[in-house]
């Protein structure tokens, strides 16, 4: 059964979200619907609601990618959150990284699928070369004292990062102490109400 475009969501009101734009993300729903019995992409309880758990909460981040191309990373996409999202929603240069094979290939589809010009490394993070990120993306990965080592290699002066992250934000950039060259803000989900997006930059 196709799951239907929720009405109204915050998200959508601060996106501009064109009748081209809702095509591929209605593709790419159907598409995560499609495969989800043969490969587990996103748990049975948020593909109920999609919409709001996995494309809305992906979209927010939309507005926080800077104008122009720039070159956005998107670790451990999984599924493609929020990855896929952005490769639809923003003109950003998109390298999704994910190690599982049978992911990657679901990536691959959804990019054939959709007309995105998104590239699939399926590789592990800590293993690449630098991309020469603008943006980094993550979402429910790592906390950050585990994921910030994977993104050694990854992480230079000015590259930015962007964290979905749920209810341990605070807690998480914490344990993380002081560190000289790193700065950043939180933002609120407006798609969780306990979450929050981590908006760091390297100096």
């Amino acid at each position: 059964m196709k799951t239907p475009v929720p009405a109204a969501v915050p998200t959508a009101a601060q996106v501009d979200v064109s009748r081209e734009t809702m095509h591929q993300l209605e593709t790419y729903v159907g598409l995560v619907e499609k495969w989800q019995p043969r490969v587990n992409l996103v748990s049975p309880a948020s593909l109920r609601d999609i919409w709001m758990r996995h494309i809305w909460d992906s979209a927010q981040l939309a507005p926080l990618v800077p104008q122009g191309s720039p070159r956005l990373v998107d670790v451990g996409s999984g599924a493609g959150f929020p990855g896929l999202v952005l490769a639809i929603m923003t003109n950003a240069e998109c390298h999704l990284v994910e190690s599982d094979q049978k992911k990657a290939i679901f990536l691959h589809t959804v990019i054939r699928e959709c007309g995105l010009t998104a590239k699939v490394h399926n590789e592990r993070i800590e293993n690449m070369p630098c991309l020469e990120a603008s943006v980094i993306t993550a979402r429910a990965l790592a906390p950050l004292d585990r994921l910030l080592p994977l993104l050694a290699r990854q992480l230079r002066p000015g590259t930015r990062c962007l964290f979905l992250k749920g209810a341990q934000a605070e807690a998480e950039l914490a344990a993380l102490g002081d560190p000289a060259n790193l700065a950043w803000r939180l933002h609120p989900s407006l798609t969780n109400p306990n979450g929050s997006v981590i908006d760091l930059m390297v100096s």
